[in-house]
């Protein structure tokens, strides 16, 4: 998977090795300018160091790292700049910022060590500042400001000296859940304002989704999938990608036909013991005969109490049983046992169920996905 070619930031065919782990497998990416990729997975599966690699910080094993056409690491040419000659800007969890400076000086560090005339040092620091909200914080010492004001000041330091690129590497984990939402809609909106071309790192869903223009999703060091947010959560290119991202159900069965985008499976083990026949789309590598999963978002399977009319003919009916449900304010998130599988389906917080309650499922063939295993 190479993204997309004749990018702003490229990695190609990237290796990195501790030992005997390779922790990044020949992957290729490419990164248009302006544009915000995130790199998304697990703990362990890559994202970092992939990052550390683009930084400078880590020495790839093999492929190559350019940025704006130079070549910034290649194992094969013997080329490595130090982090200070590639023009980045990065960002860190631990925000990184000195708490025995003002807010200012933490912001100009950057440009002082470029020896940045004051006039210009001046402007381009307050600039930043503006831009992240905190110009009237200039001469506050940064042990007085909030978690969310040191993320800001390490931001506005990382953008102060005009980078080429803006490396995140997981820089909202350490706030809390409020502030996090807010932090995710401010880096976007700075983002588009000064359109720096940004890779960040996450292991956090429902950030690559809200903020990203393209996600790179990766297990043990590979890529599995790359395409937008809502790319990755409709269609995910395989069972690991569409269980990351959000919450799915797969059912392990059998593809008996397959016409064009329309698939029919066989899904082991259902009521009574009795198969399912279930219809979808997709199936996309998937043989006839061959082991396949049936992907269901929750909130794309329709609930229940009685056995829906004939204006349902068109959708997959289920019959299960009540295992328990949750209430989450907007929605109940209930569990159906659907002879040895369970299903977690979302029904209208209004709703009442009782534990081992029969309900009838039903999604339409559009809104499961079949995928090869």
């Amino acid at each position: 998977m190479s993204g997309r070619a004749n990018g702003f930031v490229e990695i190609d065919r990237l290796d990195k090795r501790f030992g005997a782990e390779q922790a990044v497998r020949g992957i290729s990416l490419s990164v248009a300018q302006g544009e915000f990729v995130t790199l998304l997975g697990p703990s362990g599966c890559g994202k970092t160091t992939t990052l550390r690699c683009i930084a400078g910080l880590e020495r790839p094993d093999g492929g190559e790292i350019r940025i704006d056409g130079e070549a910034v690491a290649s194992a094969e040419r013997g080329i490595h700049l130090d982090p200070e000659d590639r023009n980045i800007g990065m960002v860190f969890q631990s925000y990184a910022v000195w708490p025995h400076m003002t807010v200012f000086d933490n912001v100009a560090y950057g440009l002082r060590v470029r020896r940045v005339g004051d006039a210009e040092l001046k402007k381009q620091t307050m600039k930043a500042l503006e831009l992240v909200g905190l110009h009237s914080l200039a001469e506050r010492y940064a042990t007085r400001l909030s978690g969310g004001q040191r993320q800001r000041v390490a931001l506005a330091r990382a953008i102060a000296y005009r980078p080429k690129v803006i490396l995140f590497d997981e820089p909202l984990s350490n706030l809390d859940a409020k502030l996090r939402e807010q932090m995710r809609v401010e880096l976007v909106r700075l983002q588009h304002e000064v359109g720096i071309t940004s890779i960040y790192v996450t292991h956090d869903q429902s950030e690559a989704l809200v903020m990203s223009d393209r996600v790179v999703v990766m297990n043990e060091g590979a890529i599995q999938q790359i395409a937008d947010p809502h790319t990755i959560y409709t269609h995910p290119a395989n069972a690991f990608v569409a269980k990351f991202i959000g919450v799915a159900n797969l059912l392990e069965g059998t593809l008996i036909r397959r016409d064009g985008d329309a698939c029919e499976l066989e899904i082991p083990a259902g009521i009574a013991g009795q198969p399912l026949r279930l219809r979808a789309t997709g199936g996309d590598g998937a043989a006839t005969g061959g082991k396949v999963f049936v992907c269901l978002r929750p909130e794309d399977i329709e609930l229940n109490v009685e056995r829906p009319g004939a204006d349902q003919s068109g959708a997959n009916l289920i019959e299960g049983d009540v295992v328990d449900t949750v209430y989450l304010g907007t929605h109940l998130e209930c569990r159906v046992r659907v002879g040895s599988h369970e299903v977690c389906v979302q029904a209208v917080h209004q709703r009442q169920l009782n534990s081992g309650q029969k309900v009838f499922l039903s999604f339409h063939p559009q809104h499961g996905l079949c995928l090869a295993s």
